[in-house]
């Protein structure tokens, strides 16, 4: 039951048509974890507080900056050099006493994932890097919990609801829109690339607002759906999507059931510089004289589909699944389409497994498109 100060409190939403009171207590029932307390988390974090969920996990392990007040707005200059998550902590508690806040002041890994979020039934992704991004979907949807996405970069954003049980299934998640990590080199982060300030705030009340509904049940969610919004022109648009039948967790033939520390393996670990690769001239000559190797191309199937060049498929995701086909001995080449993401498997596999025999293929099936086969179509 609400107590009379709680009654008062929430007054606004118990008066609402549609809410009321029998919603307000599937609230403070609720328990929420929000990862990142930055840009989107401080609005996050602000609006589910003074909404009234009951239980709710902050995790961030990163320290309050002068950079960052322009746009996180739980901090002041007093902040500098304090954890956020203990600053939220205490200002959101003076802000609604009635919640219960458990800190988590370390960095979200692989080891840590599934018992961080084992005890919340809604997830909300309020990062900003892809590692932690997909490290999140994936911990998710092998533990049967919702993820309230959003992202932001510059100018815009966007928002959506995944791995939701609708009718005894799981809706569709993130991989189901990204299958892999993208090239880092290809996509900056807001650190890189800024960020306008109100976005986190407009990204961030969206999220909040998804997470309500799902806990009370009123509105549509965005199950299956993305909004993206685009702060200059202030057009909102949504687009339907659907499961992905490769989605390496969820599709008809799952190859991945563990979590991936993506840090050290999708783009942000150090590439080590004394990497052996060679160009695409070098391998045309060894298919030419038909030399003893082994080519292995580490994109997704559909790439693969739209061209290839007669490596054994073994998607990048799956590599941690899979090492052991990849040979010890004699020349094992390992190529993608760019040659950034065999790179990564490279060091990956030198890293974790001792392989002393690979090769990385410089400028992947691009360069073979440009430089050897100029009739080669690659999508």
């Amino acid at each position: 039951m609400l107590s009379k100060a709680e009654k008062e409190r929430y007054n606004r939403h118990l008066i609402l048509n549609g809410f009321g009171e029998e919603a307000q207590l599937k609230l403070k029932k609720a328990s929420v974890l929000v990862i990142g307390a930055g840009g989107l988390g401080c609005p996050l974090l602000t609006y589910l507080t003074a909404a009234g969920i009951g239980k709710i996990g902050i995790v961030d392990h990163d320290q309050v900056s002068l950079s960052n007040l322009q746009r996180q707005t739980l901090f002041t200059q007093e902040d500098i050099g304090k954890s956020k998550a203990y600053v939220a902590q205490e200002k959101l508690s003076k802000q609604n006493p009635f919640v219960d806040f458990i800190v988590f002041d370390v960095a979200f890994t692989s080891e840590n994932a599934k018992r961080i979020v084992a005890d919340y039934d809604i997830v909300v992704d309020g990062t900003d890097n892809f590692p932690t991004r997909y490290l999140i979907n994936d911990v998710c949807v092998l533990n049967d919990k919702i993820n309230v996405h959003g992202s932001i970069n510059e100018f815009g954003g966007q928002v959506s609801v995944f791995n939701a049980l609708i009718e005894g299934e799981r809706s569709g998640n993130y991989r189901d829109l990204y299958p892999t990590p993208p090239n880092p080199k290809e996509v900056k982060n807001c650190a890189e690339a800024g960020v306008i300030g109100v976005l986190p705030g407009i990204i961030g009340n969206f999220q909040a607002l998804e997470t309500i509904k799902l806990i009370t049940g009123i509105g549509d969610p965005l199950i299956n759906k993305v909004l993206f919004y685009d702060a200059l022109s202030q057009e909102v648009q949504k687009f339907s999507f659907e499961k992905d039948k490769n989605n390496p967790l969820t599709g008809e033939n799952p190859t991945q059931n563990i979590l991936i520390d993506y840090e050290e393996f999708c783009g942000v670990q150090k590439i080590n510089k004394r990497m052996k690769s060679i160009n695409v001239q070098e391998l045309k000559e060894m298919m030419d004289n038909k030399e003893n190797y082994t080519l292995i191309d580490v994109r997704e199937p559909f790439e693969y589909e739209a061209a290839n060049i007669n490596g054994e498929l073994i998607p990048m995701n799956t590599v941690p699944d899979n090492h052991e086909k990849f040979k010890k001995d004699g020349k094992v080449i390992v190529q993608c389409r760019s040659g950034a993401r065999s790179a990564n498997v490279v060091s990956f596999l030198e890293q974790n497994y001792g392989y002393e025999n690979l090769y990385n293929l410089d400028g992947g099936i691009m360069a073979w498109a440009r430089i050897i086969d100029m009739n080669m179509k690659i999508g």
